[in-house]
């Protein structure tokens, strides 16, 4: 089977030896591996903040999850890694949430899923077992890379790491400016996007080692 063809507006890097595709969905994929790695999709997180008695809208969940469809749709991925922050909390674990999230994966129930656990993993609980998700601690080898959720080295191999939510400032004329997602490649450690749409842009700082590729609106664009 070849694999599918590059989705437009994504770009194609090497991370030790490894070639990745990263796309505008927020995610990555290795074609060799037919696997898709994102972080941080924190499903639930409005159900959470509604329990809060926080007014924010509805449908994030199904909105980021049609976007999942769409990225497995295009590269035919049978594996999915997740780095972390599966589910936002035990307060977004509500029913109609998980019955949304369990019609996902019945429409996707060959799909190989993995969840490297992160920090909001641990107060939200592992997701429900008829989910059929594998979840592990990290790290978590991927070939000559290691997934993780806090970004840090590993002796191991190169790091695929979440949690900073990255971005990038982009400055125009009359002060205007505009925080666009970034992928983040330093020499040991790289950093993915934030999947979720319902999830600030966070706590990462630029080192002039990095590599950063932004994500503006389809397209994935070198800096």
């Amino acid at each position: 089977m070849t694999d599918p063809a590059i989705p437009t507006g994504a770009v194609t890097h090497t991370v030790a030896g490894e070639h990745v595709v990263l796309l505008p969905d927020r995610a990555i994929w290795i074609p060799e591996r037919r696997m898709v790695i994102v972080a941080d999709l924190h499903w639930g997180k409005a159900a959470a903040f509604r329990a809060a008695f926080v007014p924010v809208p509805t449908g994030t969940t199904a909105r980021d999850l049609a976007r999942l469809t769409r990225v497995l749709h295009e590269t035919a991925a049978t594996s999915l890694v997740v780095l972390g922050d599966l589910l936002h909390a035990r307060a977004g674990r509500h029913v109609d949430t998980l019955a949304e999230i369990g019609a996902w994966r019945d429409a996707h129930r060959a799909l190989d899923i993995t969840l490297v656990r992160g920090n909001h993993d641990t107060h939200a609980g592992d997701p429900p077992a008829s989910l059929g998700i594998t979840c592990v601690d990290a790290p978590y080898a991927i070939g000559p890379l290691i997934g993780v959720h806090e970004p840090q080295e590993h002796p191991d191999g190169y790091v695929l790491a979440g949690h900073l939510h990255p971005y990038v400032s982009v400055r125009g004329r009359g002060r205007q400016h505009v925080r666009l997602a970034a992928f983040v490649f330093g020499p040991r450690v790289g950093v993915l996007p934030a999947f979720s749409s319902f999830t600030g842009t966070g706590m990462y700082e630029r080192s002039e080692q990095d590599t950063l590729f932004v994500i503006a609106d389809r397209d994935v664009i070198a800096l």
